[in-house]
């Protein structure tokens, strides 16, 4: 099995907590063990959660316009999240 790797714009699902099963995007890296996660709705930019890696499994998509967006010191916004992880969830379910 591959493993992908956890790092800013990646989409991942939530393995344990009371957020299990819910997809996140990575927004920032923390440390080695930990990132900060946000879903655009429950947990939105301005309360992002920290998660640890080992409780997040990745999807193997990425959401380039939010790493680029981020690299460059831009803004994102909570419905842009939500938008994105919604397509994303629509090619998980298809595949």
């Amino acid at each position: 099995m591959k493993m992908f790797p956890i790092e800013v714009g990646s989409v991942v699902r939530s393995m344990a907590g009371r957020d299990q099963g819910r997809l996140f995007v990575v927004i920032q890296e923390v440390d080695a063990d930990f990132v900060m996660v946000a879903n655009g709705k429950l947990r939105g930019m301005d309360r992002l959660k920290k998660k640890r890696r080992k409780h997040l499994k990745p999807t193997g998509q990425t959401v380039a316009p939010l790493r680029d967006r981020l690299a460059q010191g831009g803004k994102v916004e909570d419905h842009e999240i939500r938008s994105w992880l919604e397509k994303e969830e629509e090619e998980l379910v298809q595949v």
